[in-house]
């Protein structure tokens, strides 16, 4: 009997290195030595799904997420993620044919959400996913409302996340930002925010926010460390 062999798929290389970290740091805190799972992690070329996104090629993006599940598959793993919310609305699309089952983040994030009893939360993310659905709808099923910032803070976080973390750059100045949208957010009547993208924890971290911080991609790698434990015989 084994642990299971967990696969992350990566889209941006910054949002995926994250998540790899997050991984392991979770195994250590809730598993023994000897129930570590495996963890193996693939990616296409980032710029294919950048390209793909642009003209919101859904089909492509999930082609591309279904080949790296294969890829995955064959090296072992018994299930996949990925940490990427903006290709969320693809994962449908990458589950047929899939070789391995999905797990996806906008239900755990909203059975989260609901159960610490919230009513309205913010969301930092890319133009594409504050203003999509891939959140709205299960956090709405909850009865939670969801915040939106300015269409100017939207801009500015979309910048931010696309010209600077996204390429591993982080800068004070744009930390400042993100922090004094969460205060207009709280002014507003949020009770938490979302962290949207996968890079937004390299900038800020519940630590220094004046709101609490939800952060759907560590939700995941927590469910996919319990699930991970649920053992396979060979």
């Amino acid at each position: 009997m084994a642990a299971q062999h967990v696969g992350i798929v990566a889209v941006s290389p910054e949002g995926a290195a994250l998540t790899f970290r997050q991984f392991h740091r979770h195994a250590t805190q809730m598993t023994l030595p000897e129930d570590r799972p495996c963890v193996t992690m693939h990616g296409q070329p980032f710029e294919y799904y950048l390209r793909a996104l642009a003209v919101q090629d859904w089909e492509t993006v999930g082609f591309l997420l279904r080949r790296s599940a294969e890829h995955l598959a064959a090296a072992g793993a018994h299930f996949c993620l990925t940490p990427d919310h903006v290709v969320q609305h693809a994962i449908q699309l990458a589950e047929t044919g899939s070789p391995i089952p999905w797990l996806t983040m906008a239900q755990l994030l909203a059975d989260q959400v609901g159960a610490d009893g919230r009513q309205s939360v913010g969301i930092l993310g890319t133009k594409m996913v504050t203003y999509g659905s891939a959140y709205q709808t299960h956090l709405g099923l909850k009865g939670v409302k969801v915040m939106t910032p300015s269409p100017e803070e939207v801009q500015d976080v979309d910048t931010i996340i696309f010209q600077e973390l996204v390429l591993g750059e982080t800068h004070a100045s744009s930390r400042d930002r993100l922090l004094g949208i969460i205060g207009r957010l709280a002014e507003r009547g949020a009770e938490a925010v979302v962290m949207g993208s996968s890079e937004v924890p390299l900038l800020i971290n519940r630590s220094g926010s004046p709101l609490p911080l939800y952060d759907p991609g560590e939700i995941q790698v927590m469910t996919a460390v319990r699930i991970a434990g649920n053992r396979v015989q060979h």
